[in-house]
């Protein structure tokens, strides 16, 4: 498993924040440890989630990932 931050644009409330929690809960293989504006910090299987499907699932909740550290 590997445990990543995800920086993401766009994110302004905690409506924002949720949205985003939601959409990555959704992802098979992936733990969402916390979300915050700006960022989430999550948990996956390399083998199993892609950084593109990190970004279509925030992408999908409204907003753009910008990097994944």
């Amino acid at each position: 498993m590997k445990s990543s931050e995800l920086k993401i644009e766009g994110m302004s409330c905690s409506h924002c924040v949720m949205a985003v929690k939601k959409g990555l809960a959704a992802i098979a293989s992936l733990t969402v440890k916390d979300v915050q504006i700006g960022k989430a910090h999550v948990q996956y299987d390399e083998t199993k989630v892609s950084q593109e499907k990190l970004a279509a699932a925030i992408d999908e909740a409204g907003y753009k990932l910008v990097s994944v550290e």
